[in-house]
């Protein structure tokens, strides 16, 4: 399995997956949204995975203002919105190679290790 796990260092559900991950003995590669984002290929590569763009937004996102300038931007440039301001996406966004899972999904995980 190469697990990479997108979220931030506040975000419980991202630290209940590291969690998961680790007590498996599962290695998981953790990226910091805030620090370092996530790349327009991942985003595509997980939007695909998941249902699409709007899937991976968070509707109950703390940043307002954000939230709403993602929203309301045109189909065109909502992905160069996302990219801009992470802090929209649902955490944890947890790959898996092609697959993935957005939140906290533990039935999921446990799907991909009895796969591997």
């Amino acid at each position: 399995m190469n697990i990479q796990i997108f979220g931030t260092k506040k975000s419980s559900d991202t630290r209940k997956a590291e969690r998961w991950f680790k007590e498996r003995r599962i290695k998981a590669q953790t990226i910091d949204l805030m620090d370092k984002g996530i790349s327009r290929g991942e985003l595509r590569s997980v939007a695909q995975a998941c249902g699409g763009l709007e899937a991976l937004i968070d509707p109950d996102c703390r940043d307002r203002d954000a939230l709403a300038l993602v929203t309301y931007t045109a189909a065109a440039q909502k992905e160069d919105a996302v990219l801009e301001r992470p802090q929209v996406l649902r955490q944890p966004i947890v790959r898996n190679g092609k697959r993935a899972a957005v939140g906290y999904q533990p039935d999921v995980y446990a799907a991909w290790q009895r796969e591997a």
